[in-house]
């Protein structure tokens, strides 16, 4: 099966996940409480403190910006977060918000930081994507949870996502390890442009974009 969002050979699936989350919460919310709703919800989402620095958000025009959302790590890991993003920019459909498939014409995810830190059972990537999944009821190890999500994806129930284009640039990784105690390696990643995520299927769940079930275009 092809993955999705493989960055530098670190699996950051988790990071778009918790982007269309916010973008979702973004969007949504008509109560001024957007910054609080990300952070409250995103830490459920991941299991680790999620913070927001700013908001700025446009309904009219489905476009809006968040700066400086931090991600920080589960125990028992030790280095200070699992991401930071510098700025994501975002750009929906406004007219497609409301509907049954939300169209994300564009996400601009910039100078991203990712810090991958490997202990003993795995590595904090992975036991954030795992958080992210199991909440958004994409994998269960009894299967019982993904045969519902696939029950209810087959009624039409539930948001579905179009990404027209995630670009991802500048972006930094820190290496990890427990023998390290939260010291870290660093390297640059290379910019990376996918197009028309889950434009084949018609809309794509969180869930299934998470677990790369999707198609989708590199440029």
């Amino acid at each position: 099966m092809k993955r999705v969002f493989v960055y530098g050979g670190i699996a950051v699936g988790a990071v778009v996940a918790l982007i269309i989350v916010a973008v979702i919460f973004v969007f949504s919310s008509l109560d001024g409480i957007v910054q609080t709703a990300v952070e409250k919800f995103g830490t459920e989402i991941v299991g680790a403190k999620v913070s927001l620095a700013d908001v700025e958000i446009s309904a009219t025009s489905g476009k809006g910006i968040l700066r400086g959302l931090k991600v920080g790590n589960p125990e028992p890991f030790k280095t200070d977060s699992a991401f930071s993003l510098g700025e994501v920019s975002v750009t929906i459909d406004p007219a497609t918000i409301t509907s049954g498939t939300i169209v994300i014409k564009e996400i601009v995810v910039s100078l991203p930081e990712i810090i991958y830190e490997l202990g003993s059972g795995g590595s904090n990537i992975d036991a954030i994507q795992k958080n992210v999944e199991n909440y958004l009821g994409s994998s269960d190890e009894s299967g019982s949870t993904q045969e519902a999500t696939a029950t209810a994806d087959d009624d039409g129930e539930g948001t579905k996502l179009i990404i027209e284009n995630l670009i991802i640039r500048g972006g930094k990784i820190k290496v990890s390890a427990t023998l390290l105690k939260g010291k870290t390696l660093d390297a640059s990643l290379p910019d990376i442009h996918l197009k028309d995520i889950g434009k084949d299927e018609g809309g794509a769940s969180p869930g299934d974009i998470i677990e790369s079930r999707v198609s989708y275009s590199l440029s």
